[in-house]
């Protein structure tokens, strides 16, 4: 299977800023929550909560996770839809707007590299599919805060060497690898050697729920 980015030049876009910052602002506000007390409930300092709302930092996959389950949004919400794309759609597709332009597809560029693309044309609230990236190195979480949120995940491996650890388990996934695992389960996701990963990622119903970053001895405690 070839990458879906792998097609066109034009996706040579890991440069990019992750361009999420005013979609988590304007929700904050409307909440009526204080960056400081957002910074404080994420646990992250508000100098950085500032960064990611100006799109001067692109913030990493747990601290973005963190942040969209505290304000009660879904990824979906932060990605959003442009009038301008929607535009481009429907003047280079003629499908009716159901299949999407690697060109024109929406981008979230993560720190240390990591890169999400969401495959579908349009916000989908129930499931999030996407092309993600890992480079040389990159991981979704340190070591010892491993990710909790609702929902289940599938991934599919189509170059370089993922690792995965969901609970206690370790699990190294070549190209035509795959996983699915429940995302309550503390996870982890990281690259493996000396090539980026490729990989097709979903997330199906992933519910706001308060962040939790679980450590290694925590696991123990509730065994």
């Amino acid at each position: 299977m070839s990458d879906p980015a792998s097609s066109s030049p034009a996706l040579d876009r890991a440069s990019e800023a992750s361009k999420v910052g005013s979609r988590l602002r304007a929700e904050r506000e409307r909440l009526g929550m204080s960056l400081r007390e957002l910074a404080r409930r994420v646990g992250v300092s508000p100098s950085l909560v500032s960064q990611i709302e100006l799109d001067r930092v692109n913030p990493s996959v747990s601290t973005l996770y963190a942040l969209v389950t505290e304000l009660g949004m879904t990824m979906s919400d932060v990605f959003g839809d442009s009038p301008e794309e929607r535009v481009v759609r429907r003047l280079r597709e003629d499908d009716g707007g159901l299949a999407a332009c690697p060109e024109t597809r929406l981008v979230i560029n993560l720190a240390s590299g990591v890169r999400w693309e969401r495959l579908t044309p349009r916000s989908d609230r129930e499931v999030e599919f996407l092309y993600v990236v890992y480079p040389v190195g990159a991981a979704s979480c340190p070591e010892d805060a491993l990710m909790t949120h609702g929902g289940k995940e599938y991934g599919y491996v189509s170059s370089g060497t993922l690792g995965v650890r969901v609970g206690f388990e370790e699990y190294e996934l070549g190209p035509g690898g795959s996983i699915a695992f429940d995302s309550s389960s503390p996870h982890r996701l990281w690259a493996i050697g000396d090539e980026p990963v490729h990989a097709i990622w979903v997330v199906i119903g992933r519910a706001a729920d308060p962040r939790e970053t679980t450590s290694p001895a925590s696991l123990d405690a509730t065994e």
